[in-house]
């Protein structure tokens, strides 16, 4: 008789199994690479558009090759750049601004934040590092028992450690430490961009409050003259030179004045109020702070701007997360496909016993290697194919905001451009006109006061005057924003080495 049990066929379902197993292996590394969605644009132009702050560069554009040269080899490179922002707050020369910015910063609850989210994505780092490497437990167990009443009681005493490894076969843990590492560069950046922000907000509440002290300082100016010629009015109309109507249109005037003055008043007390909300120090303490340089505008520093915009976005802190986060997604796509796959996990255990029965001890160790557990994903309902579409999805979205992120860094930048342009080009043309109709105020006021002039011209001339001064003080104000508007757009002297230095350390103040 022949045994037929040695030539038995192996059920289908394991020749499956292993076939699965197989092709899954051999062709899974192939499939993990992230594809993104194609992003229309995504690198800025060759140039800027428009002209770069000063003239030796806003010439250079059009210039012969040569001279573009010359003048590319005076542009400060990236590093220098990055300094000059760095320091710019203080070649304002205005004390208060700059301890009103460090006020801010401290206060904060954006940059408190920011260093909230570097402090959760260090941890995430080192939760994903420590899912490439084996994790060891300790385990102790004391046991008493006894079979029956006729035997010993035996007591058993045991302390070992177990190891657990699962090997990345497919990068999936490894990816996940991508992921990691890149969002904490992108928290780093975080935090420079948080006080870039602060530092730019800050100033601008400043220079709005130092421009409405200016226009403070006219309006009260004009309604003390606008007082003065109802006064002067009212006597010449009791004295029959001046007709009543004259008079009535005087002390309009006047009330106008005083009305405009007291809505200044108290716009500069809100500006005041804005200031003590983003830097957290005391009214009474703020305003004693301000006290020095009372109605004077800050007069910043020129910054200079490269030439080549890729320069110029390379010191973004915001783009730089924006492709941090890419980067990211693109890790979380990797990871997500591995799931997909084959898993093999390694595990291994030394426990020394201790055993004592009957007062007689015995001491033992006890060890395995293994089980190697292979895991191959078979049906799950389709979970891990929708966390990889889901993930590739994620990355899409991440690109397409990263291409946003640069036009909205080029727009900003060149608004910056156009606003400087804009205000310098105004500016001469301002200073005449206020200067102009201020004298033409004082000549009509001195021949109303002969009776020579009618109080409607009067009223006309000082009009006039009043909205080319507010004019001028709107315009330096509006020039010295387009400033800081630029400082902002520039990156504000961050670096991207800043993140990857500052990876393993957390910024403090």
């Amino acid at each position: 008789m022949t045994d037929h049990s040695l030539h038995r066929r192996r059920p289908p379902g394991l020749s499956l199994l292993a076939g699965a197993l197989s092709a899954l292996t051999i062709s899974g590394c192939a499939s993990l690479a992230p594809t993104a969605a194609p992003v229309a644009a995504a690198s800025p132009a060759a140039q800027w558009q428009a002209p770069l702050p000063t003239a030796a560069r806003t010439a250079a554009r059009t210039a012969a090759p040569a001279a573009a040269s010359a003048d590319a080899a005076a542009t400060p490179p990236p590093t220098d750049r990055a300094a000059e922002l760095k320091r710019w707050w203080m070649q304002f020369n205005d004390t208060p601004l700059a301890q009103l910015i460090d006020a801010a910063q401290a206060a904060s609850p954006s940059v408190s934040a920011a260093r909230s989210r570097i402090e959760q994505a260090r941890a995430a780092r080192v939760a994903g590092g420590a899912a490439l490497g084996p994790s060891v437990d300790a385990r102790a167990g004391l046991a008493r028992s006894r079979v029956d009443l006729s035997t010993p009681i035996l007591t058993s005493a045991t302390l070992g450690l177990q190891a657990a490894w699962e090997l990345d076969l497919f990068g999936g843990n490894a990816a996940g430490l991508d992921a990691a590492q890149a969002r904490l560069e992108g928290a780093q950046a975080g935090w420079h961009d948080a006080r870039i922000s602060m530092a730019a907000e800050t100033a601008s509440a400043y220079l709005a409050l130092r421009a409405c002290e200016a226009q403070l300082a006219q309006t009260t100016l004009d309604a003390a003259s606008r007082a003065e010629i109802s006064r002067l009015t009212g006597l010449a109309t009791q004295a029959g030179f001046q007709a009543p109507a004259n008079a009535a249109l005087a002390r309009a005037s006047a009330a106008q004045g005083n009305a405009s003055l007291t809505q200044q008043r108290a716009q500069c007390d809100l500006a005041v109020k804005a200031l003590v909300a983003l830097t957290a120090v005391p009214e009474p303490a703020l305003r004693e702070l301000l006290r020095p340089g009372a109605q004077r505008l800050p007069e910043p520093a020129q910054l200079s701007v490269a030439q080549v915009p890729a320069a110029v976005l390379a010191q973004r802190p915001d783009l730089f997360i924006a492709e941090r986060e890419l980067a990211a997604a693109g890790a979380d796509l990797t990871q997500a496909r591995a799931q997909r796959y084959p898993r093999i996990a390694l595990a291994g255990s030394i426990t020394p016993t201790r055993l004592d029965i009957g007062g007689v001890s015995a001491n033992g160790t006890v060890w395995s290697v293994g089980p190697v557990t292979v895991t191959l994903p078979i049906f799950d309902g389709g979970v891990r194919r929708a966390n990889a579409q889901a993930a590739q999805a994620r990355l899409d979205a991440a690109a397409s905001g990263y291409a946003g992120s640069l036009r909205t860094a080029v727009r900003e930048v060149e608004e910056a451009l156009v606003g400087l342009q804009s205000t310098a080009a105004r500016g001469e043309d301002a200073a005449i006109a206020a200067d102009g109709f201020a004298r033409s105020y004082r000549a009509v006021e001195a021949r109303y006061k002969g009776g020579l002039a009618s109080l409607f011209e009067l009223e006309d001339a000082r009009r006039s005057a009043v909205a080319a001064q507010s004019a001028l003080i709107d315009l330096r104000r509006e020039r010295v924003a387009a400033w800081i508007a630029l400082y902002r757009a520039l990156g504000g002297g961050w670096d991207a080495t800043d993140a990857v230095a500052d990876a393993s350390e957390t910024p403090r103040g």
